[in-house]
């Protein structure tokens, strides 16, 4: 197979190996694991394991044990977190009106398969670049997945600066409907000229209320494991770009036509996303990123 986004791919074992534990999920993703092939799982858990010393050279223990610790605290912190910060986010977006779904940098996101109950009230659009989206509707062709009716694979290359014209030519969406847009693991690695020009991009497409939330590097030091976890992203090609303070991301975000609604540091975040679960794992609990945000935005009228 083709093209893999490693970044992805990780993300996505870390969600499959959380959906395999007991005790309170804090994000539950079964779907995760039919989008790897036949045996990665296996080989990504052993090449994890055999690479403990990079992670905690101190650890003593089994490979499974050195699995778990991996997991727990360096792979699935923030794809669970974002996760579940983004999709309570949705929820409350479709109470408000949102009819509209749009997934940017899509990697290997499991919602439309997850909840097709949502699925059928939402039109779902995963953006991602070409290559990721042929290779992702691969995976789902090679699982025996389908995806439900409205949801709609678009390729787009965010560092092309007309990306858009591929939902405006899109029949299925509605530049007059309330959306919510996230844009996940995503701002890590590009620019911060072209995460300001989509920013833009999206405050001139989006209708007045929809919303936007997303994970940011902040500009406070990411600590030990934002450090390995940048060199785990350079190894694999995709080299992490930009951080943000939050007046910048304040700034920014209102000069393309939003506000900032809600804004959750490592310990917020912390306390919000890991509280019920470190509670039934006191032996291993997940906390937050060093220097890793949440946000949520919403597009401001007047705007366009």
């Amino acid at each position: 197979m083709k093209e893999t986004n490693m970044t992805a791919l990780v993300s996505a074992f870390a969600r499959a190996y959380h959906a395999r534990a007991d005790g309170p999920k804090v994000f539950d993703d079964p779907m995760a694991e039919a989008l790897l092939a036949p045996g990665e799982f296996e080989k990504i858990s052993r090449s994890m394991s055999a690479g403990i010393q990079f992670f905690n050279p101190a650890f003593q223990g089994s490979p499974d044990e050195a699995l778990r610790w991996i997991v727990g605290h360096q792979l699935a912190p923030t794809p669970l977190a974002r996760a579940s910060f983004a999709e309570t986010a949705l929820e409350n977006a479709v109470r408000l009106g949102a009819r509209q779904y749009l997934i940017l940098g899509a990697g290997y996101d499991t919602f439309a398969l997850r909840r097709p109950d949502w699925a059928e009230s939402l039109r779902i659009f995963e953006l991602d670049r070409p290559a990721a989206s042929r290779e992702k509707q691969e995976r789902l062709r090679r699982a025996g997945i389908a995806a439900p009716e409205g949801t709609f694979f678009l390729e787009a290359d965010f560092n092309e600066a007309d990306w858009q014209h591929v939902l405006t030519e899109c029949p299925a969406f509605s530049s007059g409907q309330r959306s919510f847009c996230s844009l996940l693991g995503l701002t890590y690695y590009i620019p911060e000229e072209i995460f300001c020009r989509l920013l833009a991009d999206l405050g001139a497409l989006l209708f007045p209320g929809s919303a936007l939330a997303f994970d940011h590097p902040c500009r406070e030091d990411s600590g030990s494991r934002g450090r390995r976890q940048a060199a785990l992203a350079a190894g694999a090609g995709e080299p992490m770009c930009a951080a943000y303070s939050l007046r910048e991301m304040e700034t920014m975000l209102a000069r393309c036509g939003f506000s900032i609604r809600e804004h959750l540091d490592p310990p917020a975040l912390t306390a919000r996303c890991f509280a019920a679960y470190n509670e039934a794992h006191p032996d291993h609990p997940m906390t937050a990123f060093e220097g890793v945000c949440c946000c949520l935005a919403v597009r401001q009228p007047d705007h366009r």
